[in-house]
């Protein structure tokens, strides 16, 4: 059944123009000058939210311990609260954004279990339970700085169809955080997810090809339209080469350093999404927390726009909508 839009707590007013800082959120790399820096060097983009995501470790697609608890690699609650701080002080809206990932370098969209449980084997409740206790103590971090918005998991694809399990823990959630809660399913998942109506908000992560935004946006309105809630794509963007266009979501796709390929890419992304009544707004990937020199930018070929044409992009966007 679809939650009524009256029944879904709404994300702030204003526009969500949003930068996703600080990825992959290993302990100690959040509370550096030089992090300092980088935060105040993504201003100059005009975003208006910051997407702060981190990632905890798992040793692989089937284990079903996720280490989060005083793990070394992963940020602690006071540089999440430090980093947030500073956010606030530079005049934007917070999101926290835990994941998972796996140490041995697969996908998180791989991790599952059997459908059906085999006495020996990992389970899907084993991985559940750990994930939820990961997840709820961050909501609770959340509700604690007064993060704008709080998201459950991000493109967890063969874990998608679990709904009873994200049912609940978007349920748990609410018991802990106060402010609005959005899942980020992945590209082409937006028509599949089924349990839309249990968060606020749908996320999803906009990595579609060049000339393809069209017939994608005409596939997600219908969903949009029956959850009658707002929506996100809380990660867009594509790396700075010749051949990431064509599949901005590949970060080992293999080419050379283009600044102008990754600037029409995020022009084109940017006004077929931001144009979209619909589409509450964006959240572009990445920024990272020790930033290389402007200098480099030419040179950098990865997603983040600093020091590269697509930077100019993204602040005439943003700007253009106050």
């Amino acid at each position: 059944m679809t939650v009524p839009a009256a029944h879904h707590r709404r994300l702030p007013d204003g526009p969500f123009h949003a930068m996703t800082w600080g990825w992959v959120g290993e302990r100690g790399s959040w509370t550096t000058d030089a992090a300092r820096q980088s935060m105040v060097a993504m201003t100059e983009v005009a975003p208006t939210w910051v997407v702060l995501a981190y990632a905890a470790l798992q040793d692989s697609a089937q284990s079903t311990t996720i280490y989060w608890q005083d793990s070394p690699d992963l940020v602690t609650d006071d540089e999440i609260r430090e980093a947030a701080a500073h956010a606030r002080e530079l005049g934007l809206r917070v999101c926290l954004k835990p994941t998972v990932n796996v140490k041995d370098g697969t996908w998180r969209a791989y991790i599952g279990f059997f459908d059906q449980d085999v006495p020996g084997e990992p389970t899907w409740d084993e991985w559940f339970d750990e994930y939820e206790a990961y997840i709820l103590h961050h909501a609770a971090l959340a509700e604690e700085i007064g993060a704008d918005l709080f998201c459950i998991g991000c493109e967890m694809v063969r874990a998608d169809a679990r709904e009873d399990r994200w049912r609940a823990l978007a349920a748990r959630v609410r018991e802990v955080y106060s402010g609005p809660v959005t899942y980020n399913c992945d590209k082409y998942q937006e028509d599949r997810v089924t349990w839309w109506d249990a968060v606020d908000v749908i996320s999803a992560s906009g990595y579609y090809p060049t000339g393809t935004w069209p017939e994608h946006l005409a596939r997600i309105a219908p969903v949009v339209e029956s959850h009658g809630g707002e929506f996100l794509f809380i990660e867009a963007g594509c790396p700075s080469r010749d051949t990431s266009p064509a599949r901005p979501n590949d970060w080992n796709m293999v080419g050379v350093p283009d600044q102008q390929a990754q600037a029409d890419y995020l022009d084109e992304m940017l006004t077929a999404t931001l144009g979209t009544p619909w589409v509450r707004g964006v959240a572009l990937w990445d920024w990272p927390a020790n930033l290389y020199p402007a200098e480099a930018g030419p040179s950098n070929d990865d997603y983040c726009m600093y020091g590269k044409t697509g930077a100019e992009v993204v602040r005439r966007h943003f700007s253009a909508q106050p």
